[in-house]
């Protein structure tokens, strides 16, 4: 729930209206091309661009073009098929009020039956970090977690959950990403039962995120071809012509309209 230091295609995007997103302090606009590769399964490539209040996505799924639009700041996103130029717009999703680089309050801001109470200022490895205690609402049950956010970065970099697990990030080191001057950090996950999971990740400071993830079992995710520069804001508007599909409407369904291309 708290802004984790994760991949920003499946935090922004696919898990925009669950408890993973959160705020992103990002103040650089830029494009991209994100990669993730799965054991046995052909490389899944997406172009990216990045704006200062949006986020787009352009896909092939199925052999159908998506594009995919989110507005973090707005709890917004749009679902287009330019194919049928049809549309799903989605509402009411979690909020990330710092994406256009505003300072939060407190990590809990833009989320709901969520509080933050700020426990004072530690540090981990040399690391000055602000420790924060988060109680989350569901069910009329309360569940507290503990989070220790660099102070500098703002992303957390241990934290404890409510069934036990723990997550630890460590600092390996400088290191360089193509042409890109990153940071390496191994993230060490403690499973309640015992078992730990490892994975190692690279921290772009100008993008203030994670550019490249690798994760047990071959799999790796990445961004590419990073370019900084202004993006077109038509890139992140609704083009006209496109119909409005009902929230309800199943998406396989939508694709499958004439106009497959």
């Amino acid at each position: 729930m708290i802004k984790q230091f994760s991949f920003i295609v499946v935090s922004v995007l696919l898990l925009l209206a669950s408890s993973g997103a959160s705020a992103f302090e990002l103040g650089v606009e830029f494009s991209a091309d994100a990669i993730q590769v799965s054991p046995g399964q052909s490389p899944l490539i997406s172009r990216m661009y990045v704006s200062k209040s949006a986020v787009r996505i352009e896909s092939n799924k199925q052999g159908y073009r998506v594009v995919d639009i989110a507005y973090p700041e707005k709890g917004k996103r749009l679902l287009l098929y330019p194919g049928q130029k049809t549309y799903i717009e989605q509402t009411g999703l979690a909020v990330s009020p710092s994406w256009s680089g505003k300072k939060s309050n407190t990590p809990c801001d833009g989320m709901k039956n969520v509080r933050c109470k700020n426990m004072g200022e530690e540090k981990i490895d040399k690391i000055k970090v602000d420790k924060w205690q988060v109680e989350h609402t569901a069910n009329g049950k309360t569940l507290r977690s503990l989070h220790w956010l660099d102070s500098k970065r703002r992303f957390a970099i241990k934290e404890m959950f409510p069934d036990g697990g723990m997550r630890e990030l460590k600092l390996i080191g400088k290191d360089k990403l193509s042409d890109r001057s990153v940071e390496k950090w191994m993230s060490r996950y403690s499973h309640p039962s015992g078992r730990s999971r490892l994975s190692t990740q690279w921290y772009d400071p100008q993008l203030k995120m994670v550019i490249k993830e690798e994760l047990p079992g071959g799999f790796f995710r990445e961004l590419t071809n990073i370019k900084v520069s202004r993006q077109n804001k038509n890139l992140f508007k609704l083009p006209k012509g496109y119909r409005k599909l009902d929230g309800k409407t199943n998406a396989l369904n939508a694709r499958n309209q004439p106009g497959r291309q």
